[in-house]
């Protein structure tokens, strides 16, 4: 995160992500995110990993559309302006339109 700072503080607007799926706990979801706004970031997308291969981390788990949407309202409520989150949202999805 310390980038992402560095970044914040010499005043760019800064965007991350992070991908689900990979066996995280929601209460561990919502202190990233908690972790994220205390940066102040501008932007940020949250999707769901997908191994590329048999051969990659499998999915542990697969968020439906409802679970996403009560994450992207818990990043909203914490202050996080721009919040894009879905199943095949990547961190650079609809770079364009945020910037």
């Amino acid at each position: 995160m310390n980038v992402l700072k560095y970044g914040k503080d010499a005043g760019f607007k800064v965007k991350t992500g992070i991908m689900l799926g990979l066996g995280e706990t929601e209460e561990q979801v919502f202190e990233t995110i908690k972790n994220i706004k205390e940066i102040n970031i501008d932007i940020l997308t949250i999707g769901q990993y997908l191994a590329p291969t048999k051969r990659h981390y499998p999915v542990v788990k697969e968020y439906n559309d409802e679970e996403f949407q009560k994450i992207r309202d818990f990043a909203f409520s914490v202050g996080i302006k721009q919040v894009v989150s879905g199943r095949y949202v990547r961190s650079s999805y609809l770079a364009q339109e945020y910037f």
